[in-house]
């Protein structure tokens, strides 16, 4: 199914409005044609100058949709991985499902999920009110979970539609921030002429540096392990895998 789709985005979605000769006109609400701002701009050339990063937390709204992702995102995904144990250890109807069938089950949550990605972006348009929408969305999850928890044993159907429900408003804000409110904040006023790739390609090496130290440890354990084995299999006679099992 994804790559049917695939396949039919890159056939029907054009790159830009230029690939389909688009004019630079927008209908108001008469009918009638303006002419309007060019939907693109020529390219200028801008300075490198990259935005520090106390310069990126000044930014209004930064600080506060990234905690609020933060802990959308450790809601979502405790929930979406802890779901199949849950329910396979809950007896939902008088009845213990299979592990096959919880796991089976629980694809409901990313279900919602997608609806409440699709319903909050568009919410949020409609309204121009991304904090708005994401605030409602995570608080309205809070009774969803309390209503899940405690009138989802009554039977599988009542299951299926909390924990749909459930899926759609935990996984809403989590959509909606990591796509438009992302867009939104990366094109703020405050960083124009702030386009420089190489201090982008320079925080993911460093991050994956920092990611790389951190195992450093466990790294030198192993290796040390590894030798250890190698010198008691050479002194005995025996494999390496069998010195490590013992």
């Amino acid at each position: 199914m994804i790559a049917l789709v695939g396949l039919i985005v890159f056939l029907f979605l054009p790159a830009g409005p230029d690939a389909i000769g688009s004019e630079d006109y927008l209908f108001n609400d008469s009918g009638k044609n303006e002419i309007a701002a060019p939907l693109l701009e020529e390219q200028t050339e801008v300075t490198e100058k990259p935005v520090g990063f106390v310069e990126a937390l000044r930014i209004p709204g930064v600080v506060p949709f990234a905690l609020c992702l933060f802990f959308c995102k450790l809601v979502a995904y405790t929930f979406l991985y802890w779901l199949p144990f849950y329910i396979s250890h809950t007896a939902v109807g008088g009845k213990y499902l299979s592990d096959s069938s919880a796991g089976t089950l629980s694809t409901l949550f990313d279900l919602g999920g997608v609806v409440g990605g699709i319903l909050a972006g568009h919410i949020s348009d409609r309204l121009d009110a991304r904090a708005l929408t994401a605030a409602s969305f995570t608080f309205s999850a809070i009774p969803a979970l309390f209503f899940y928890r405690i009138y989802g044993v009554i039977s599988l159907y009542w299951n299926i539609i909390l924990m749909f429900i459930t899926g759609m408003l935990v996984n809403g804000p989590y959509a909606l921030i990591t796509t438009a409110v992302s867009a939104d904040l990366g094109t703020h006023s405050s960083l124009r002429g702030n386009s420089s790739w190489t201090a982008v390609f320079t925080m993911l090496m460093v991050a994956a540096l920092i990611a790389g130290l951190l195992l450093s440890r466990m790294v030198m354990a192993e290796v040390s392990t590894k030798l250890e084995s190698q010198r008691s299999a050479a002194a005995t006679g025996l494999p390496a895998s069998s010195v490590e099992e013992t």
